[in-house]
């Protein structure tokens, strides 16, 4: 099943990897492009007013070109770049994660499609139910006077 590839953490390190090298290949060339991320994970220092904060949908376009390109960079995990946004242009670093960009963009054409959904803080909760559900069937059946419980 598709669920199974796109939630899965090594294809999620995929994913990340191919958007790194794709941004340094475009950085090499000097090509301007586009992302599209899901806002919700990305950070802007100095923090934006909540006027400009309100305008942002849940997936927001961000074009790297000029001084916005000059500006950008690979850092860890993230794409950081300084943009100006607003009628005043208020200038602020955007820091963005690799894995929140959905798509890459030259030309109003889509050249990388990020499919990956995976989470670590879900995966994280998911381990400690599953050796909860363990640990406590453990301690049941350490019992003897549950064994009345357990179907023959």
């Amino acid at each position: 099943m598709l669920e199974n590839v796109i939630e899965d953490k090594q294809f999620a390190s995929l994913m990340q990897k191919n958007i790194r090298d794709m941004i340094i290949y475009f950085f090499e060339k000097e090509q301007n492009f586009g992302i599209l991320c899901r806002i919700e994970e990305i950070s802007f220092e100095p923090e934006l007013p909540s006027k400009i904060n309100a305008e942002f949908r849940p997936l927001t376009l961000f074009f790297l070109a000029g001084y916005t390109f000059e500006t950008a960079l690979i850092q860890g995990d993230f794409l950081i770049f300084e943009a100006g946004f607003g009628v005043e242009n208020i200038g602020s670093f955007v820091t963005v994660p690799l894995l929140s960009i959905m798509q890459i963009i030259i030309d109003e054409t889509p050249v990388l499609i990020n499919l990956a959904s995976y989470e670590e803080e879900n995966h994280a909760h998911k381990e400690i139910d599953e050796r909860g559900v363990e640990n406590s069937m453990a301690s049941f059946l350490s019992n003897p006077e549950n064994s009345k419980f357990l179907k023959k």
